[in-house]
């Protein structure tokens, strides 16, 4: 495999460049456009100028959950607890809704202070149990469980938790958080960071692209907190990528089929889920219908796009999918993605793309680079040269498909 020098996907970002809190209106931040190797710039609230009519636009649905949770033992050490995924149950809804307990990954502050003893967190009349159990690599699974009858682990997250802002903000979460980072379309809840492409939109916005005929449509996955990890190798091929759980609806999937050729994503989740249902697509292609119901885990592996030997048509493979689902009785698609888009890759789904402008050696600007065929600097030296807001709560970009 081509080594991917990951020094070579470095550039200069001062703190001072960094949003660390987002415009009073969403969508007027800045908008830089990239076409056809051009870069220009206008306001976010004006995007639909740059989209063609009839086109899908697609966004992440999820919500962030307030996954941070600090207790104190009786000591006085403080443990913060960082819900990453559910284990127990597995499915986030599920877990979520649950009112008897549940088993979650979680990343634990000061892990050393907390032994085999249970510790608590209270909320008025509530009170919260944690209890360490086995070792997971740098987590740990953590079982919480609370007697108050009826009430739901989302419910006990939303009294007892914080929302956790990225690191690189530099500060602590502020009661405005809970709202400005969130995209006006969240609802399904699961993620530990916010989708932030999706920051911009608003009603209005929404409003004035079906207006243009432009459509929408929206995926599901769930932010990890693998997404703030940088690229520590050399080469970038030895970086392993975070999975991600993934939801998309079959009417989803058959609406992207009508559209092919006219797909926008918003956002690198929404871009990382549709380029992985092509591959997924792919496997039921080579998968007898009889053996469908022998499918346990549906996971596309980080290099599985740059292993594989034959490509089929997009058309050809989302149609695979609906066959699968319509064979087993299913009306959504539930999947485990861990795919690496890097320079190199074929996209077979995506046309534009709304993003943000990412960290300097980060696994998003590689897919950004792959996107726009290796002419990233172009449009990071424009963004850093014309005043644009970077990362989370930065401005955003519009950016064509460079083949």
């Amino acid at each position: 495999m081509t080594p991917i020098y990951i020094a070579d996907y470095n550039y200069p970002l001062p703190d001072e460049r960094i949003a660390k809190y987002p415009l009073p209106e969403r969508d007027h931040s800045k908008l830089l456009v990239y076409r056809d190797g051009q870069v220009s710039e206008d306001r976010f609230y004006n995007v639909g100028d740059y989209i063609a009519p009839h086109s899908l636009l697609i966004y992440n649905n999820t919500r962030v959950i307030q996954a941070r949770l600090e207790f104190h033992k009786p000591t006085g050490a403080r443990i913060e607890v960082f819900c990453l995924e559910p284990l127990e149950p597995h499915d986030y809804q599920l877990s979520l809704s649950s009112t008897t307990g549940c088993i979650w990954k979680c990343m634990v502050g000061n892990a050393k202070k907390w032994h085999d003893e249970a510790i608590e967190l209270k909320a008025g009349e509530w009170t919260l149990r944690a209890y360490k159990q086995e070792t997971l690599g740098n987590t740990f699974a953590v079982r919480f469980e609370w007697d108050e009858a009826n009430v739901s682990f989302a419910e006990i997250l939303d009294a007892m938790g914080e929302l956790p802002i990225p690191p690189y903000l530099n500060r602590k979460t502020e009661e405005s958080d809970k709202t400005t980072y969130q995209t006006v379309y969240s609802r399904i809840k699961g993620s530990v960071a916010a989708p932030t492409a999706g920051l911009h939109f608003t009603e209005s916005v929404l409003t004035d692209l079906r207006n243009r005929g432009i459509e929408t449509d929206e995926v599901t996955l769930h932010v990890g907190a693998g997404t703030f990890l940088p690229v520590k190798t050399a080469d970038a091929n030895e970086h392993t990528m975070h999975t991600e759980i993934i939801a998309v609806p079959k009417s989803t999937i058959e609406h992207i089929i009508a559209k092919i050729g006219h797909i926008v994503a918003v956002g690198t989740t929404s871009m990382r889920t549709l380029e992985s249902l092509y591959f997924i697509g792919c496997r039921f292609l080579n998968t007898e219908a009889s053996e469908y119901w022998n499918i346990e885990n549906i996971h596309v592996g980080q290099f599985e796009p740059y292993e594989q030997k034959s490509f089929p048509s997009t058309e050809e493979a989302l149609r695979a999918i609906v066959a699968y689902l319509d064979a087993t009785g299913q009306q959504t698609l539930h999947a485990e993605t861990q795919i690496m888009i890097k320079p190199g890759y074929v996209f077979h789904v995506v046309d534009q793309l709304i993003t943000n402008f990412h960290q300097p050696q980060s696994t998003l600007l590689l897919l950004v680079s792959a996107f726009v065929g290796g002419d990233w600097r172009t449009i990071y030296d424009y963004a850093l040269s014309h005043d644009f807001r970077f990362l989370s709560y930065g401005d955003s970009s519009i950016l064509n498909c460079k083949l």
